[in-house]
């Protein structure tokens, strides 16, 4: 499987006025909640989710849906450079991943503080 780009979370002052603003310029789906987000549906394996103060982030989000084999490689990537890295958002789970959906998942950050997810199932699915 290839790494593909899955949602990317983005700050905004106003998360539905932001959020509406993009589906209606991009002739997408109505934005609806999805946890402490805003989703667009971007198309059938991306979505953006728009984020209201008080949740900032220093960094933006991007998360990579990646098979299996790709998740293990990259994981041990992250042990043998000694990157931390954890199962949840908020660096809440650290060296661990979780179970998600039905699959694993886990977050780190890069040099300049954005924070990368990687995970093998998408939100919602079955598999």
């Amino acid at each position: 499987m290839a790494v593909r780009l899955d949602h990317l979370a983005l700050a905004a002052h106003d998360a539905h006025t932001s959020a509406q603003f993009l589906a209606d310029v991009l002739g997408l789906p109505d934005p609806y909640p999805s946890g402490p987000f805003l989703a667009v549906d971007v198309d059938d394996t991306c979505t953006i989710d728009y984020a209201a103060p008080p949740f900032e982030f220093p960094g933006q989000h991007v998360a990579f849906h990646v098979g299996d084999d790709d998740f293990d490689a990259i994981l041990a990537r992250l042990r043998q450079r000694d990157i931390p890295f954890w199962a949840n958002v908020g660096q809440r789970g650290p060296g661990e991943f979780n179970t998600h959906h039905g699959g694993r998942g886990l977050y780190f950050d890069d040099p300049a503080g954005h924070h990368f997810e990687i995970l093998t199932r998408r939100y919602g699915s079955d598999g």
